[in-house]
């Protein structure tokens, strides 16, 4: 029997996230209905575009999977129909997954809340202070929790719906659609490598600012704590009671974060090797370096330069 498959229109949609899961969904095994959110059937979309419906909220009783595709952030308030349908529907055991700002609509209906739930990182931090009962996941790609599933933003709602066409049918039919769609059926590593450096903490030109810039000229050679301290004319149980007070953070991972940054950097713009990079960003040898980032960014050296060296010659050959 196929999976109903159950997708929502909502106002000024992202059409991308609404695509995905039609063009997974639309094959063998599934029976997909699209269903309007409002009166009337009809949508606006991004880009002066209306969209129409067949069906409108009445569609979600009998669905078994319903897929929520980003929503607008600005402004966007879920209708309350809509809210109510997906809490019923949960409560007789449909599986619900939001991809990227869809998570917004799952928490106002409080299917999220005691949940791990991800969202584009760009959203992460206001997802966690509008629903504060929600564990925000700013790092997967994806996350399953059963019934409820969510996604990161743009390509990652691609990996949810393999996935859940994984789970359905098994490997061979999400592969079988990862190849008809032109991806990859299984992404490495988590959405942080493609979230920018998170940018360093200051310090006042008063106080701990000049000894910052001086180590950020110097991130290549070992650096010390105690070399820090002195710098600052401070005891090292002196000086990181001040950095963390000054920067939230301690002198340590301040560095290690600036090495990473540096490393990334190196990485996009250069081809130095990995031994290389590890030298010149601080870090010392290849094998801490790749440490480093399947500790932070879950992926390796070699598989970010080659995601974002990628990205780049796309973006130098769109420019020419």
């Amino acid at each position: 029997m196929a999976v109903r498959v159950v997708v929502t229109l909502l106002e000024e949609t992202s059409l991308f996230e609404l695509a995905v899961p039609c063009a997974v969904f639309a094959g063998e095994g599934y029976e997909l209905t699209l269903c309007s959110t409002a009166p009337g059937g009809r949508q606006h979309a991004p880009g002066g575009l209306s969209l129409a419906a067949e069906h409108g909220l009445e569609a979600l009783r009998d669905a078994d999977l319903i897929v929520v595709p980003a929503c607008m952030m600005d402004g966007y308030e879920p209708p309350a129909a809509l809210l109510d349908a997906l809490r019923a529907a949960h409560g007789r055991g449909a599986r619900i997954a939001s991809l990227c700002s869809g998570a917004f609509v799952l928490a106002a209906a409080g299917l999220l809340d005691g949940r791990r739930a991800a969202t584009h990182w760009m959203y992460a931090e206001e997802l966690r202070r509008r629903h504060p009962a929600v564990q925000v996941d700013d790092r997967s790609l994806y996350v399953d929790d059963g019934a409820v599933l969510t996604s990161a933003g743009t390509a990652a709602a691609i990996d949810l719906c393999l996935h859940i066409v994984r789970g359905d049918y098994g490997t061979a039919a999400a592969a079988e659609v990862s190849r008809r769609m032109v991806v990859a059926p299984h992404r490495e590593g988590d959405q942080t490598q493609y979230a920018p450096p998170r940018p360093a903490p200051q310090a006042s030109a008063q106080g701990l600012g000049p000894v910052l810039d001086w180590a950020l000229a110097r991130l290549h050679r070992p650096l010390t704590i105690g070399e820090l301290a002195s710098r600052a004319g401070m005891s090292t149980r002196t000086f990181g009671r001040h950095f963390a007070a000054e920067l939230g953070v301690t002198p340590l991972k301040w560095l290690n974060q600036q090495r990473l940054a540096r490393a990334r950097e190196l990485l996009e713009t250069t081809d130095l090797g990995v031994d290389t990079v590890a030298d010149r960003s601080g870090l010392g040898s290849a094998d801490s370096l790749r440490q480093h980032f399947h500790r932070t960014l879950a992926t390796t050296p070699a598989a970010y330069r080659r995601t974002f060296r990628a990205a780049a010659a796309q973006g130098a050959a769109a420019g020419s």
